[in-house]
């Protein structure tokens, strides 16, 4: 890598390294409160030095005064950030998913401490999120998030095309939304349906024998066979993380691929 280059081009070195590191700072495992910020940095300006050659070669218009560099600089933040925003909110679904089953459960009172998200959830909520966390590195995650979300991006698309694709952008951002309730209510469906049985059952013995103290009896019942029903069904939940994992990184790759075409989502 020539040093004289990038110290010769400074102003695109630093358009570079916006983008990379406000994606950074949003993108899943990446933006967590446990990796240091020094680290963060550094790996933001490691991925800048070796992607520069391309985007040099490739050309990038820079502005004529400081005003439309310092707005070019933003343009840069709020692709970065959008793009790990979208990955952020695909992978909470996994998250939410453990909350649907933990108050039926009887654990919605169990709360742990997420350091990623710097909040409290249910104890399955964060399981759920560790499993998730390992799909995301099996599947090749880190690599699919620079390849799709820098590489990619800066090949075909600046700061100025915010404007033009607007449109599509919102589209993605909500799309994202709705897909997250969606795939975390797919992913709980099997245990939330059976514990839903499982309270329907109680409910007609609590009718039927009115002597038996069922809600004593209801918790160790719906813990011990929604456990069951994790063991059981994890081989498939894993199938459907890397699914869900695999078509959030589709769906960024079909955004740029309607930006390059110069139409919208």
């Amino acid at each position: 890598m020539n040093i004289d280059l990038i110290a010769a081009n400074t102003q695109l070195f630093l358009i570079l390294f916006t983008r990379i590191f406000a994606m950074l700072s949003i993108a899943p495992l990446l933006s967590s409160r446990a990796i240091p910020g020094v680290a963060r940095v550094a790996l933001g300006l490691f991925t800048a030095v070796m992607i520069f050659p391309w985007v040099y070669e490739a050309g990038y218009p820079m502005p004529d005064n400081g005003v439309q560099y310092i707005f070019l600089l933003v343009g840069e933040a709020l692709i970065g950030i959008s793009l790990g925003f979208v990955l952020t909110v695909i992978y909470a679904a996994f998250l939410v998913a453990g909350q649907y089953f933990s108050f039926q459960m009887g654990f919605g009172a169990s709360q742990v401490y997420d350091p990623m998200a710097q909040v409290q959830i249910p104890l399955l909520g964060q399981f759920l999120n560790i499993i998730a966390m390992f799909v995301f590195i099996i599947v090749g995650g880190f690599q699919k998030l620079f390849l799709a979300g820098v590489l990619r991006s800066f090949q075909v698309m600046r700061a100025v095309d915010i404007i033009n694709s607007r449109e599509g952008l919102l589209n993605l951002i909500l799309g994202s939304l709705s897909e997250l309730f969606r795939q975390a209510l797919i992913i709980s469906f099997p245990i939330l349906g059976t514990l839903l049985l499982i309270s329907v059952s109680m409910g007609l013995l609590a009718k039927a024998a009115p002597q038996m103290n069922l809600l004593m009896l209801g918790f160790p019942i719906k813990i011990g066979i929604a456990f069951v029903m994790i063991m059981v069904t994890m081989p498939f939940l894993m199938e459907a993380f890397a699914r869900i994992i695999d078509a959030s990184f589709l769906e960024i790759m079909r955004y740029l691929a309607d930006v390059e075409r110069g139409g919208s989502v």
